[in-house]
């Protein structure tokens, strides 16, 4: 993996409003940019500002504010993202950097929350994660349609590959039609020979002889015309035939095929907007409670006794951050309230900040149940859709059936009319005909009629030859495409190969490359004992609905080394917080390599590093700092005196 190209870009944010920020105008130069500076100085606001910007509904506006602002200036191009409080959600507005930044919350905003970081430390499914951005539906259609195309090729192939076996015995066919023909022609030659020699033996007018041949010739037509006919009356039965069939396989496939009510679709798109007014709503409140917990435990920790003492002499501090119920230290067993300045027990203050880790893992559960009602939603959305349109289709070609097979029909009555009028018009031409036996004409009528019916075999003959021709030549006009169908075929074998291996690419390459930044990453940071940590995938047997399937899974392994040197399988449970945290980093860097977003999301976010040793995370940075365009850090003081002098420092939002 290289580094991403270095770039002279700045990126320019002008911040109103959002988090604890009022307002405030920072630079971020390409590479490594270290926000550093004590709790509760807006360090994690500015993070959530870039998110904001980028596309993210992961930020929160000021508390005391109706509306905030984000604007980005980047690559000569301005983004920018209002935030305005709408009674309980926060309503969105403005153009920003991502069409779609959910696979960017996932794997390259890396705060304390985000949920690929914390995967690992919550038992989370690692596979699902890696695969969430994924339209595995999508590719699973894809797959349908190329199978089905496939079908319909090699169909085909397979009967032109019929009609070709077909070749030979067609021009044997050809050939003796032709012969038949020739013969037949030779057989007419020498009746009509036949008939002239006895016309000269026969003393008549020539008038009567004229009429006579006349008659016999306008017979021999006329019962051609009705044999055509009969012809065209059959082969527009089959024709009529074959259409009923179509439309009675396209009636069965119409009753089977869901009517959908106008009414059902309006219902199911109100109530996605609702439950995507209700998963901004619980981002925005999940935000909110990780921002006043943080707050609140930052508070407890550093034991602000300066702001202590201001409540506890009644000095003004509006100018205070004005996060709802913040805490101040005051000793060991008390703190005092600076919202109120009253002195009250640490362990309540304690039990408040636990329940609203309650609280934030029940909306984390609410969130996620909601996400997932969503999904289902969506995928039954695009189901009725797809049932929709082939409903649509094919009542459309049920009524061009009707319509056809009505045309066909009129056409077919009026050939029956018109064999009536040919057959009348055959039988009186007959009975015209048998006049002329008397007077002499016996034997020139019997030959002139055996003529006639050489005539009508030939006729005969070379309309079949004529119909082996045509399709002799329609085979190899088929066969001329036949190449183009086995090249077509192979593309669409391939595609089908590919999106049936996609999945297993994505997950294979999660794996790899999760593996390899771990093996290098525990080299780097020399964790005592902890020898190798790798993910692997197994094949698990899972219920979906009513059925089993089998299903890949991301297993973990852990091993560590006893002091004489014996390697043994450890669990999650017994990882250090150090360690935990530089695996769920890790973790959350191989999605965010397999995703790509070193290629579309500018920016990689950082935060909430204190559990893990200064010097640790100085090497994570220069680690990460290969991958993202801007890594952007937020450290308390001495951690950030650990990172290279060369980085970028804002001390100041």
């Amino acid at each position: 993996m290289s580094s991403p190209e270095q770039t002279s870009e700045v990126a320019r944010f002008n911040v109103e409003n959002i988090g604890g920020i009022s307002e405030t105008d920072i630079t971020v130069s390409p590479g490594v940019t270290i926000l550093t500076g004590k709790n509760a100085t807006n360090r994690t606001s500015f993070l959530q500002a870039i998110m904001a910007v980028m596309g993210s509904d992961r930020a929160t506006l000021k508390a005391d504010s109706q509306e905030g602002s984000v604007r980005l200036a980047l690559g000569g191009d301005t983004y920018e993202r209002t935030l305005q409080r709408d009674g309980k959600t926060i309503k969105t507005t403005g153009e920003v950097y991502l069409e779609d930044p959910d696979v960017a919350d996932l794997f390259s905003f890396l705060l304390e929350d985000n949920e690929a970081r914390r995967a690992i430390a919550d038992g989370d499914d690692l596979r699902e994660l890696i695969m969430r951005p994924v339209d595995v539906e999508a590719i699973e259609r894809e797959i349908d349609r190329l199978d089905q195309k496939k079908g319909r090729i090699a169909d085909e192939i397979s009967r032109i590959e019929s009609r070709q076996r077909d070749l030979p015995d067609l021009e044997t066919r050809r050939n003796s039609l032709r012969q038949r023909i020739a013969d037949k022609r030779d057989e007419l030659a020498a009746k009509e020979e036949e008939i002239e020699q006895h016309s000269h033996d026969i003393e008549e007018s020539r008038q009567n002889k004229d009429e006579f041949e006349n008659t016999l010739a306008e017979l021999s037509s006329t019962r051609s015309d009705l044999e055509s006919v009969r012809r065209r009356i059959e082969s527009q039965k089959e024709s009529i035939a074959s259409l009923k069939q179509e439309r009675t396989d396209l009636t069965d496939t119409l009753e089977d095929l869901p009517d959908e009510p106008m009414g059902d679709q309006q219902q199911l798109e109100a109530r996605m907007e609702r439950l995507r007014t209700e998963r901004q709503r619980l981002n925005t409140e999940l935000s909110d409670l990780q921002s006043l917990i943080q707050y609140n435990e930052e508070r407890l920790e550093t034991q602000d006794s300066d702001l202590a003492g201001m409540l506890a002499d009644g000095t003004d501090v509006d100018n205070a951050d004005s996060l709802t119920d913040q805490l101040l230290d005051d000793d060991e067993e008390s703190v005092v309230c600076w919202t109120c300045g009253s002195t009250v027990e640490r362990e309540q203050i304690e039990e408040t900040i636990a329940r609203l880790r309650e609280s934030r893992t029940r909306k984390v559960t609410q969130l996620e149940e909601t996400k997932s009602e969503l999904d289902e939603l969506k995928r039954k959305q695009r189901t009725l859709e797809q049932k929709r349109t082939e409903r649509e289709e094919t009542k459309r070609r049920i009524d061009q059936l009707e319509t056809e097979i009505e045309r066909r029909n009129e056409q077919l009555a009026s050939l029956k009319d018109r064999r009536r009028e040919l057959t009348t018009e055959v039988n009186t031409l007959e009975e015209e005909v048998e006049t002329f036996d008397s007077g002499g004409f016996d034997e020139i009528l019997s030959l002139h009629k055996e003529a006639n019916q050489i005539e009508f075999e030939i006729d005969s003959l070379e309309s079949d030859l004529e119909a082996v021709t045509d399709e002799i030549e329609s085979i190899e006009e088929l066969l001329a495409d036949l190449d183009g169908l086995r090249v077509e075929r192979e593309r669409v074998v391939e595609e089908l190969t590919e999106n049936r291996t996609k999945i297993d690419d994505i997950e294979a390459e999660a794996v790899e490359k999760f593996n390899e930044h771990m093996e290098a990453i525990l080299d780097i940071l020399a964790y005592e004992n902890l020898e190798q940590i790798w993910i692997e995938r197994a094949e698990q047997t899972v219920r979906d609905g009513r059925r089993t399937i089998d299903r890949t899974a991301f297993e973990l392994h852990i091993v560590r080394a006893t002091e004489n040197g014996a390697a043994y399988e450890d669990t999650v449970d017994h990882l250090s917080e150090s360690e935990l945290e530089v695996l769920g980093l890790i973790f959350a860097l191989a999605g965010y390599l397999v995703h790509d977003l070193h290629e579309t999301v500018p920016f990689m976010l950082l935060d909430s590093l204190e559990a893990i040793d200064n010097d640790r995370i100085a090497t994570l940075v220069t680690y990460f700092s290969e991958y993202a365009k801007y890594l952007v850090v937020t450290l308390l003081p001495e951690d950030a005196q650990a990172l290279d002098d060369e980085y970028t420092r804002i001390t100041s939002i």
